[in-house]
């Protein structure tokens, strides 16, 4: 789950929610090539391996903070993440090979998109972190030439990947109504208003409107796992609405 401080409250997005809205960017883009469709199914199935974990989700008892996408443990993030690449897989060989280079991407600074991306404790099981890695990249060329792709075009829709994560990120890691200024994948985002977001360049064909699930919870030290869950599951998601427009739209 995304975990967002709003002051008095906690914003969460579960991870599959999230996903939702990266495939949502992904089926609605511009430029869409021979492979958009098995693209869009990586952008929407590619954290399908937290369903399980998020069936059970933790906090840290002794801050009161829900923990974190990037704070998960380590071993418990390959063993969900290896079984959601073989469930992507199952559904279109290409969207799990994107998924698979996704899932070792996210240990290696997203192949030079952003370094500094990485679970906090990855360093507690270095050996484990480099297994998984390594199996993952030791099947990308076999299975480039299974589906038919070289590796510079899987290269180019892994990075189109990237963005569509990082654009849901951007609204689910700052209040969604509140996004903030960035710049990622040659493109520029800027806050319009309340949920409203021009990019520059535009990558869809007009103004759009997305929308995404969160839960708004009040701060509260939980004594147990146990009674965080009762009050994180137990409350009501809320949809927000996304509005983009190109950074030149009044």
């Amino acid at each position: 789950m995304i975990v967002c401080d709003l002051g008095d409250r906690w914003q969460i997005v579960m991870q599959t929610d999230h996903a939702d809205l990266s495939g949502d960017f992904a089926r609605r883009w511009k430029q869409r090539g021979d492979r958009a469709d098995s693209l869009a199914i990586a952008a929407e199935r590619h954290d399908d391996g937290w369903a399980v974990w998020e069936q059970a989700p933790s906090c840290d008892l002794d801050t009161g903070k829900p923990v974190n996408f990037l704070d998960v443990g380590v071993l418990s993030h390959l063993a969900f993440y290896r079984a959601g690449i073989a469930a992507v897989t199952e559904q279109d060989p290409y969207a799990g090979l994107l998924v698979s280079m996704h899932g070792a991407g996210i240990y290696r600074g997203r192949y030079g998109l952003q370094p500094e991306l990485g679970l906090t404790q990855a360093k507690q099981a270095p050996e484990q972190v480099e297994a998984f890695v390594a199996e993952q990249e030791s099947g990308f060329e076999a299975r480039d030439a299974e589906v038919g792709v070289t590796a510079e075009q899987r290269r180019g829709d892994y990075e189109l990947l990237q963005t569509y994560d990082r654009m849901s990120l951007l609204f689910c890691m700052n209040d969604t109504l509140s996004p903030s200024e960035t710049e990622f994948g040659g493109y520029r985002f800027r806050p319009q208003g309340t949920g409203t977001m021009s990019i520059d360049p535009f990558p869809f064909e007009g103004e759009e409107r997305f929308s995404l699930l969160r839960r708004v919870l009040p701060k509260t030290q939980w004594r147990t796992g146990t009674e965080f869950r009762k009050d994180l599951l137990g409350t009501q998601p809320e949809r927000t609405s996304i509005t983009v427009r190109a950074a030149d739209a009044g």
